[in-house]
């Protein structure tokens, strides 16, 4: 309430005796909510009412005229009599503040206003109900019910308070000692109210009418507290108090429950919903995900356990269950040229896979077998595999195995795990959207077991096509049909693959390229491909067939192409610093204009003539696209090539040269890179009988070097190595055998016959043609037995240029698989015996024929 000052300083401050003082109402024309005071003479009242604080702070004073135009006066009040005055000055401003602490002791009514002096003053009528009166009243049965009612309504009131703040009940003392009417006037002032409400409130003389807004407005704000604490119960049986952020949310959350303002277009757990519901889960696995979702809801996102049941969810609601890629009708003549666009010689692979896609287009849902690939680096095994993809018109999906040790990278780790994950089939299928996609298995071979599992075990049921119907991850826990996915895998060696997980693999092997093959292939695919790759154009760099024929004589020597294409890649930084350097060169978006405008002026003046040729630019012109024009391109000849690439790595004459002494002959092996050339050294000097074997070898090949020295020891009198009454080979000599490159370790039952060769011709004295390679084990008896990879082995002489091989005679059938022009360039020679080997590996035939002295 505020009030005049100088009605403070002369009634309150500087009298003695206080006053009664009048309060009333007023309504401000500008802001409708000032309160005006006036002195009251008259009023003898001493019945009590509330206790207002009166604050003033307004040093300016209205006179009467303007009072009455600018307040508009109530006309009932309330007279009070001060409690407790105050006083202070304000600095610097000096402006003195009065704060008095009045108590209401009855209403009153205004009959006349004088609003002439320095405060106002006014006539009043106490508006309080004598005694015989408030006895009268108290004998009416509605105000006994009103009575009663409020009450009720005012101990319920009491109850909530001191069961929410913990007080004590010294409250219920006024329900016993104050009257119904008063008490409705101390509880409403306590309240929280419009004006009007208080106004109105304040003209309820009668007491029915009192009693009757009072109970109103008592029951009203019960009602709110009560609407407070559900909201609170709600958000306390939720949460933990320790959790404010949570605390916060749930408050809001049950806010708009009550409100009835729940916004599920914008909940993410709605949307999850929705989004399972798109997948086209199976039935069984539908229930299993609508449960999981069911526990979700009721968890909280501060659980633990919350954001790894949501990730498990979309998961299950990502994965392809029913999506598929329409597979476009199967064309095999526009495959077979697809494939003879995109790979170079390869026949019998290629046609295997004609033949795959026929069955294919005959039978779509055919469970066809798992082809898998095997042959050294840089053949073209991983690109044949997307040349399946495009030819199937299906998405194609690469998973490496090389250096995988844990079985959960395929099956996936339990979710009771920290940081589990889905294993990489599962993952895979996520990433690509379709269940059917071409899932290439990269390097097979190099997948290794230790005490987190065996993941080649785990692919056991992935490639068995009886099995991975009902494939099993273990993070998923539900089974996924693995069934429409075609599965490729490489490796570079079969011998590593467990055999159970061979045998569901159909092994279709890639030996490697002869030099025919690998120019076709440098002059159709690998050139185009290194000069868009270093930005060039053929008339930057021209590599004729003859360079890359000596590339590839005496710079590679692979099964593959890589390293050809490492060469190619060199000239083409060659010929990129020639364009990038040389003076001549003009650009072609700078200066262009200036250039031809000085020239053509020049020209013109002098009366020459002109010839002018129009170059049409478009797309389908990749010159005119380079921005540097060169005079003449750069041709490589063989002088460039050994300045570009260095001296040749591989000469013709390297057999010659090492063959040329006693005691070495040449031996093929296979090896993952494919096959290659090994020679075999063998020296005597003098000691005591013993052999000596260097080279890093391995058991097996140690094994095979005894047996040859005891054939060779068993036979020497037969071969007139010794004499017959001197059948000791070694008496006061040691025998030396190396194999050459001994950082590669050499290990495997296929240099029998090459060692034997090398001991007789030690023995013998005489040098092993140079143009002839042998391979096969033997037997103690001088059996010559079957080796592995034939077609690698010859594959090899023919690249080092050996024109004649020596085989056993069992693997005449693996001659099919070579190439016909690597056989008409070579003498095939086929051995039952050891004995045919000597006779065939010595100019001349065998050295037995010739006596020779030890």
């Amino acid at each position: 309430m505020m009030t005049t000052v100088k009605l403070v300083e002369q009634e309150l401050w500087q009298r003695e005796e206080k006053g009664l003082i009048g309060i009333l109402p007023v309504r401000d024309a500008a802001e409708m909510t000032s309160v005006g005071s006036m002195l009251s003479q008259g009023s003898d009242s001493g019945e009590r009412s509330s206790k207002i604080q009166v604050g003033t702070s307004d040093a300016h004073r209205h006179e009467g005229k303007n009072q009455q135009e600018v307040f508009q006066w109530h006309k009932t009040g309330v007279a009070a009599r001060a409690l407790n005055l105050s006083r202070g000055v304000e600095k610097p401003s000096g402006r003195v503040t009065y704060t008095v602490v009045l108590e209401g002791l009855c209403r009153f009514n205004v009959e006349e206003l004088n609003t002439r002096g320095i405060y106002c003053t006014a006539k009043v009528s106490p508006l309080e109900m004598t005694k015989a009166e408030m006895e009268q009243v108290e004998q009416d049965p509605d105000f006994i019910t009103l009575s009663r009612q409020f009450n009720t309504t005012a101990t319920e009131l009491i109850s909530v308070f001191e069961q929410k703040h913990k007080t004590s009940g010294r409250i219920r003392v006024l329900l016993d000692t104050v009257p119904p009417h008063k008490l409705a006037d101390i509880f409403v002032a306590s309240f929280e109210m419009s004006f009007e409400e208080q106004l109105s409130m304040l003209d309820s003389v009668d007491l029915k009418v009192r009693l009757s807004k009072a109970i109103e407005i008592v029951d009203r704000h019960l009602q709110s507290i009560r609407v407070a604490e559900k909201i609170t119960q709600k958000v306390e049986g939720r949460l933990s108090k320790s959790q404010k952020e949570y605390l916060l949310r749930q408050q809001m959350r049950a806010i708009k429950e009550e409100l009835g303002d729940n916004d599920d277009d914008e909940d993410d757990l709605v949307a999850l919903e929705r989004k399972m519901q798109g997948a086209r889960m199976p039935s069984n696995i539908w229930k299993h995900a609508q449960k999981e979702f069911r526990r979700l809801k009721k968890m909280q996102p501060q659980q633990p356990g919350y954001n790894s049941s949501r990730a498990y969810l979309e998961l299950l609601a990502d994965l392809p269950w029913q999506k598929a890629s329409e597979e476009q009708e199967l064309d095999i003549k526009a495959a077979k040229d697809c494939l003879d666009s995109d790979h170079y010689g390869l026949i019998k692979v290629k046609q295997r896979i004609i033949e795959y896609l026929a069955v294919r287009k005959l039978k779509p849902d055919a469970r066809g077998p798992v082809l898998c690939f095997v042959g050294p680096p840089g053949v073209g095994k991983t690109s044949l595999a997307s040349s399946i993809a495009a030819a199937l018109g299906r998405k194609f999906m690469r998973i490496s195995l090389g250096g995988v040790k844990d079985e959960a990278d395929i099956r996936g780790h339990r979710r009771t795990y920290i940081g589990s994950m889905p294993g990489r089939l599962i993952d895979g299928l996520k990433k690509v959207g379709v269940c059917n996609p071409v899932m290439l298995l990269d390097e097979i071979d190099k997948t290794g077991s230790d005490v987190r599992g065996d993941p080649a075990s785990a692919l056991l049921e992935v490639l068995d096509p009886e099995q991975n119907k009902t494939f099993n991850d273990h993070y998923l826990n539900v089974p996924f049909d693995l069934s429409k996915v075609v599965f490729v895998a490489t490796a570079n060696r079969a011998q590593p693959i467990p055999p159970p997980l061979l045998d569901r693999m159909e092994v279709i092997e890639l030996p490697g390229y002869t030099p025919e093959e690998k120019l076709n292939i440098a002059m159709r695919h690998l050139i185009p491909r290194v000069l868009d790759q270093h930005g060039l154009s053929p008339e930057f760099l021209q590599i004729p067939e003859d360079s890359v024929k000596l590339i590839i004589q005496r710079y590679t020597r692979e099964a593959g192409v890589r390293n050809l294409e490492r060469n190619l890649a060199a000239l083409a930084r060659a010929a990129a610093v020639r364009v990038a350097e040389q003076e001549l060169t003009v650009p072609l978006n700078q200066g262009v204009e200036k250039l031809a405008s000085q020239l053509l002026a020049n020209r013109l003046a002098e009366g020459a003539e002109m010839e002018m040729e129009v170059i049409p630019i478009g797309v389908n012109n990749p010159e005119i696209s380079n921005t540097f024009r060169i005079a003449s391109p750069l041709i490589v000849d063989e002088g460039m090539l050994e300045k570009i690439l260095g001296p040749p790595r591989f000469d013709d004459r390297e057999a010659a040269d090492r063959v040329a002494t006693p005691g070495v002959s040449v031996g093929l092996v296979w090896t993952t890179f494919g096959g290659e050339v090994q020679f075999v050294e063998a020296t005597a000097m003098v000691g005591k009988g013993e052999l000596r074997l260097t080279g890093q070898l391995g058991d097996v090949i140690k094994e095979s070097a005894q047996i040859a020295l005891t054939w060779v020891r068993a036979r020497a009198a037969d071969f007139k190595l010794a004499a017959a009454e001197d059948l000791n080979l070694l008496e006061g000599r040691d025998i030396h055998i190396h194999f050459p490159a001994g950082a590669v370790p050499k290990d495997g039952p296929s240099a029998g016959v090459t060692l034997v060769t090398a001991l007789v011709s030690l023995l013998g004295r005489k040098s092993v043609r140079a143009d002839t390679a042998m391979t096969g084990e033997m037997t103690l008896r001088g059996l010559v037995l079957p080796v592995g990879g034939v077609k690698d082995k010859i594959l090899a002489a023919h690249r080092y240029g050996i024109k004649r091989v020596i085989l056993p005679e069992r693997n005449l059938k693996d001659l099919v698989e070579v190439p016909t022009a690597v056989l008409s360039s070579m003498e095939i020679i086929l051995a039952k015996r050891v004995e045919d080997v000597l006779e065939q590996a010595f100019e001349g035939g065998c050295p037995w024929r010739q006596h020779s002295k030890l």
